[in-house]
């Protein structure tokens, strides 16, 4: 048997092990991944050698998003759709200082984009007074709420990006520019609006504070007419009216006592929701049937479930979705293959984040406006035990018996 008699052989190969050992990442802590709160102003003022300041997220839009926002000039435009010429407009970008003070806002992550409702977007929410404020974020990160959950309360330090409106959407943005020739009404919609900040900037820019705690999260649960008793259906076309409802755009609501109608807008008529493949059909009778890659959101018409004529009825609102979300071609409830008649047999709630959506400024006339403009996205139908069950129905309301979601299928004829 052959034995190797030098001892510096043992060292050397002791010395190899260990320093490969010492290569290996250091597990992640807590520490490492979240900031406490008791050590945030200290991090804060060693990133900020000049001060800063977290501000509210309304005084943040009102110190910082003006009407007509500083990206505009003669050369260099926003799309044709933002302003009519009365002053107002739905689509702006202001840039925000790069340098000196440190401009932060802070607010616990509303949304979920597992279901694919919120694609790389996100809404934070802020409690001040015991009252909602609400922004929306414009990220171009998928899969966020890896990172990101629902219940996670974030801190940004906004110097270098920009607010402005999508829509008449206030949201977190950096500006961006559309020149897609082949966009339905192109002409209309070539310009500047405001759009995604990068991955990497925003996790650079970004800190979680604790750890995600979804029932720290404000709800408010109302009715329809409890809704609109409190916000403007038809909002006045001035200063305060466009204000009012950029803040109240974001909020987290619960609509209760709800049902589908069975209905969706087309065009300026309300009218029955169809049997056909989503897939060509845009009035089928599904949450969000294809837009041939057009990519406007999905309208479902919500009533109230004691609304016998939602076409023409001011208690209702639109469940808004998006054409790639998962649960997209799921019929809606009630609906099958049959059609719409059984929607009225199922009532429940609906939760979501509130919306005033409005992408023409040629619609932006006090006698333009139908108060559709209203709507609530929900973040998931629970469709598996990973998604977020914001569409809660029951068969004539009873609880021991509840709607079930069920997808298209072509096959089943």
């Amino acid at each position: 048997m052959k034995t190797i008699k030098n001892p510096l052989y043992f060292v050397l190969s002791t010395l190899v092990l260990l320093s490969l050992t010492a290569c290996e990442p250091k597990a992640l802590t807590e520490d490492d991944v979240f900031v406490q709160e008791a050590n945030l102003d200290a991090l804060l003022a060693d990133e900020n050698p000049e001060g800063y300041k977290i501000f509210e997220l309304n005084e943040f839009l009102d110190t910082f998003m003006t009407e007509k926002g500083n990206f505009w000039s003669d050369t260099s435009q926003y799309r044709e759709r933002a302003t009519n010429g009365n002053g107002f407009y739905l689509f702006s970008v202001d840039t925000l200082p790069t340098y000196g003070r440190g401009i932060y806002i802070r607010g616990r992550v509303t949304t979920d984009d597992y279901e694919g409702n919120f694609y790389k977007s996100m809404v934070i929410q802020q409690i001040v007074g015991g009252q909602q404020q609400n922004l929306r974020i414009s990220v171009d990160l998928g899969s966020s709420h890896g990172m990101y959950q629902m219940g996670q309360e974030i801190i940004i330090r906004c110097n270098g990006l920009a607010v402005g409106r999508y829509s008449n959407q206030p949201q977190l943005c950096v500006p961006s520019y559309n020149n897609n020739i082949y966009a339905m009404n192109a002409t209309q919609k070539v310009g500047w609006a405001p759009g995604r900040i990068s991955g990497s900037v925003f996790r650079r820019n970004t800190k979680m504070i604790g750890l995600p705690d979804r029932s720290k999260l404000q709800y408010d649960t109302l009715s329809l007419s409890q809704l609109f008793t409190e916000i403007p259906r038809k909002p006045t076309i001035d200063a305060a009216g466009m204000d009012r409802v950029r803040k109240l755009d974001g909020r987290l609501v619960v609509v209760k006592n709800v049902r589908f109608s069975g209905k969706y807008q087309d065009g300026s008529n309300i009218v029955d929701c169809v049997v056909g493949h989503p897939d060509s059909v845009g009035g089928a009778n599904v949450f969000a049937p294809s837009t041939q890659n057009i990519g406007y959101p999905q309208g479902r018409l919500l009533c109230d479930i004691m609304d016998n004529t939602p076409a023409t009825s001011a208690t209702t609102i639109m469940c808004s979705n998006s054409e790639y979300a998962k649960f997209a071609y799921f019929y809606l409830p009630g609906a099958n293959k049959t059609g719409v008649t059984g929607c009225k047999d199922y009532e429940g709630t609906v939760a979501g984040i509130l919306g005033w959506y409005q992408d023409n400024a040629k619609d932006l006339t006090a006698s333009g406006l139908d108060g559709y403009e209203w709507s609530i996205t929900p973040r998931g139908i629970g469709i598996s035990e990973f998604g977020i069950k914001d569409v809660v129905m029951y068969y004539h309301g009873d609880t021991s018996d509840p709607w079930t979601p069920m997808e298209y299928d072509p096959n089943d004829k």
